[in-house]
């Protein structure tokens, strides 16, 4: 249960960060209700495909918050430790074969600092 309130309340944490440019908060969340959501693009009792689409918006997901956003700005409102922040880290760079690179430059805003 305290897994789920720190989840929340770090979500609500980065959808309040002014750093965040406002359509990248609206295309996470959309993407956080379509995993969250029992309507998929793909239906699970299809083997293998049924997964997939659920797959690759994680990792759309993961990406944005792992590899797209500043460490500083993600940190900031990270409730978990750094063990857990280093491996998730890990697994957003396993998946992110999983999308294209045009979809990531066309989704996202957000640029981080120049240095």
């Amino acid at each position: 249960m305290k897994f789920f309130k720190d989840l929340k309340k770090f979500l609500l944490d980065v959808g309040n960060d002014k750093r965040i440019p406002a359509r990248d908060k609206k295309i996470v969340l959309a993407l956080i209700a379509l995993v969250i959501s029992p309507i998929d693009l793909i239906p699970d009792w299809i083997p293998v495909l049924g997964l997939l689409d659920d797959i690759i918006i994680l990792s759309i997901i993961l990406d944005y918050f792992f590899r797209v956003l500043d460490s500083n700005v993600l940190l900031s409102h990270y409730p978990w430790g750094m063990k857990s922040f280093v491996r998730l880290k890990g697994i957003a760079r396993g998946m992110e074969f999983f999308i294209p690179r045009f979809i990531k430059k066309r989704l996202w805003q957000y640029v981080g600092e120049p240095y």
